[in-house]
């Protein structure tokens, strides 16, 4: 059930994703940190976040719309308050996830984490809004993509994983140009941006209007853009967005994953990260699977055979 790469090896290919697993630390009287292959913290930031006003996060058909705004306790807070306690958990793969609204926020953050004891990799969230350029957002500009990669790969101590935006035309091109700027890795998708409106009052259910789409609503998406993204780059893939079962988690490996994110599970069922991990195993067994490494990739695209009708045969057509 192992999963390597980057140089890290994971007890599974089991995740939690950032911003649904708080720093981990706080799941570890809910889930067995040892028995999943790691997790993503919150987003962390250089200076402490307080986030959106409420309401902020509305369930969907299939799914939720959150704008939590990224509230975090700050990357000094992190090392000194949360970090320490998760050495207790070796095994369990520490990603620290990383933004900011300029380049030289993610620059800081990194510098602070580069110190500090525990950290596996890196996870650049390009999601974020560049303040320095009009509000666009870096994970769907290609120049800015590639600016901020480069600059953070510059300073960087571990590995280094792009989260990537699914708000773009081209995943693929959006894939080889973080590929291109030195990622050592890439994961998507994050969330959709979208908009719920109450038709009685009218109004935004969100109050910051809009938020971002996730759950299994977004499942069928997420898959075609990881195995899209798989074939355009030479780099691992992590994939997200909808997993609620084992077999999600297959459908991403056969797409051509190397590990998946559990991400929207977790609010119904804060367990759901080590209950696919181990369904994972399960299903594995029930299929005959001796390493959970050989589903990656392993979609079968081939047309279907199908019967042909002896050339000799009068057609039947219907008058």
């Amino acid at each position: 059930m192992k999963a390597r790469f980057l140089g890290i090896e994971l007890r599974n290919p089991v995740i939690a994703a950032s911003g649904t697993f708080a720093y981990g630390i706080e799941f570890e009287e809910i889930v067995s940190l040892d028995r999943i292959g790691g997790f993503v913290t919150k987003g962390l930031s250089r200076e402490p976040m307080a986030g959106n006003q409420a309401p902020r996060i509305i369930e969907t058909a299939a799914g939720m719309i959150n704008a939590i705004g990224l509230q975090n306790i700050g990357v000094k807070a992190f090392i000194e308050t949360k970090l320490p306690a998760l050495a207790r958990y070796p095994s369990c793969g520490i990603i620290a996830n990383v933004f900011g609204y300029e380049v030289e926020d993610y620059i800081a953050v990194i510098e602070a984490l580069n110190e500090a004891r525990g950290i596996a990799a890196y996870e650049l969230n390009a999601s974020c809004p560049n303040t320095k350029h009009g509000g666009q957002v870096f994970g769907t500009d290609w120049r800015l993509l590639g600016e901020l990669v480069v600059r953070a790969k510059e300073v960087a101590k571990h590995p280094l994983i792009v989260k990537l935006s699914p708000n773009v035309t081209s995943i693929s091109a959006m894939a080889r140009c973080a590929e291109d700027a030195g990622a050592d890795a890439i994961s998507l998708i994050n969330t959709f941006v979208s908009l719920s409106i109450d038709v009685e009052t009218r109004r935004p259910r969100i109050a910051n209007i809009t938020g971002g789409l996730s759950g299994p609503a977004i499942k069928p998406i997420a898959v075609r853009m990881v195995w899209e993204a798989v074939k355009a780059v030479h780099i691992p893939v992590i994939g997200m967005g909808g997993i609620t079962t084992p077999e999600d988690a297959v459908e991403f490996l056969l797409a051509g994953a190397t590990a998946v994110q559990v991400g929207t599970a977790s609010y119904a069922d804060p367990r759901a990260v080590e209950r696919i991990a181990s369904g994972l195993e399960s299903w594995c067994v029930r299929h005959h699977v001796e390493r959970v490494s050989s589903l990656i990739g392993a979609i079968d695209t081939k047309p279907l055979d199908t019967e042909t009708k002896p050339a000799s045969e009068p057609s039947k057509v219907k008058a």
